[in-house]
Formats: structure tokens, C-alpha cells, sequence
């Protein structure tokens, strides 16, 4: 595979996490840098290690992997924007930092990243630089996440409160896309 290969199957599996980091940047009224690279950071190094994962276990686990990722990614996604739902309808204003927790953002870059672990092991079928595609697919999806977080702020702006709820929206049908693509129902 050439780098330019790499660099779209990385814009690829960066989509996911980029409309993620859309959505956090809409939850937040003031996208600081901070946030902008906490998004990239979590999102571009799960990206960047899933892949190395899958790489180094092969064809071992890739019947298993195969067969249960897009079950995954939903549950997680669906979990996740299930929370962000309910959470625009509480009485309690979170602060602004709360939407970029620890555990928040550990989950949502494992959601956004199963995918990644799939095109890992494929990767280990073929003649690829491991340590060069997972560099390649962490910062595109870096610059990406860290980009949606201020495109997300921007849009935000004019949603005010329905942010969260248009969020979490947002993640229940990408983890549906990704189960429906995983069964075949749509392509």
C-alpha cells in the first residue's frame, strides 16, 4: 500500500471521530486548545494504536473481530449518545470541562477506533509498514478532531441548548450506520 493509500483509509477511519469531535465542540459554549487537542490526542492515538493492535494479532482474532466490532461500535456509540441525550434534558448545567472527561473521552475514542482494529489485521495480510500507517491514520485523524472540536463551538453557537441533544443524535446513527454496514443492509 502506498502512503497515499494509507493517508485515505486514515481519512477513512478518521470520520467517525471527527463528527464525534463536531459534536463535543457544539456541547462546549468556548472551544479552548486545550479541548481542541485533547480531542485530537485521544482520538489520533487510539486510531494510531488499534491499528498496531490488530497489525500484531493477525489472523488469530479475525474471524472474532470481524464478527463482533460493528456490535461494538454501536452499543458504545448508541451508549455514549443515549448519555448526551439524557443529559440535555437534566436540571444540572455541567461545567464546561465536562464533556471531555477522562472516562467520556476513553470511551468515545474506543468506540470511534474498532473499525481501526479491523484494517489492522487486514493490514498484517499484506506488505505494509505498520509503524508508518499508524502514524499516518493518528494525525490525520489528530488534525481532523481537533479541527471538528472548533467547527463543532462554531455551529454550537447556533444551536445553543439543542447541541447535546443533536450530538448524541449523531452518535446513536453512526454506531446504527456502522452496524448496518458490518450486517449489509446498506452499503
Amino acid at each position: 500500500m502506498s502512503i497515499f493509500e494509507i493517508f485515505l483509509v486514515g481519512i477513512g477511519l478518521a470520520m467517525d471521530a471527527f463528527a464525534v469531535s463536531v459534536c463535543k465542540g457544539m456541547a462546549v459554549q468556548q472551544v479552548t486548545l486545550r479541548q481542541m487537542c485533547s480531542a485530537g490526542l485521544w482520538f489520533g492515538g487510539f486510531q494510531a494504536l488499534m491499528p498496531l493492535i490488530g497489525y500484531f494479532a493477525g489472523s488469530v482474532f479475525t474471524s472474532y473481530i470481524q464478527r463482533v466490532d460493528h456490535w461494538i461500535a454501536f452499543i458504545l456509540l448508541s451508549l455514549i449518545g443515549i448519555n448526551m441525550i439524557r443529559e440535555a434534558f437534566s436540571k444540572d448545567e455541567p461545567e464546561e470541562d465536562d464533556s471531555f472527561a477522562l472516562k467520556t473521552m476513553f470511551l468515545m475514542a474506543v468506540a470511534t477506533s474498532i473499525d481501526a482494529l479491523a484494517v489492522g489485521v487486514t493490514f498484517s495480510f499484506f506488505s505494509v509498514n505498520i509503524w508508518m500507517a499508524a502514524a499516518v491514520i493518528g494525525v490525520t485523524t489528530f488534525v481532523l478532531s481537533a479541527c471538528g472540536v472548533r467547527l463543532g463551538a462554531v455551529f454550537g453557537l447556533f444551536l445553543k441548548s439543542r447541541a447535546e441533544i443533536l450530538g448524541g443524535g449523531i452518535l446513536i446513527i453512526i454506531g446504527l450506520r456502522v452496524l448496518l454496514e458490518h450486517l449489509g443492509i446498506i452499503g
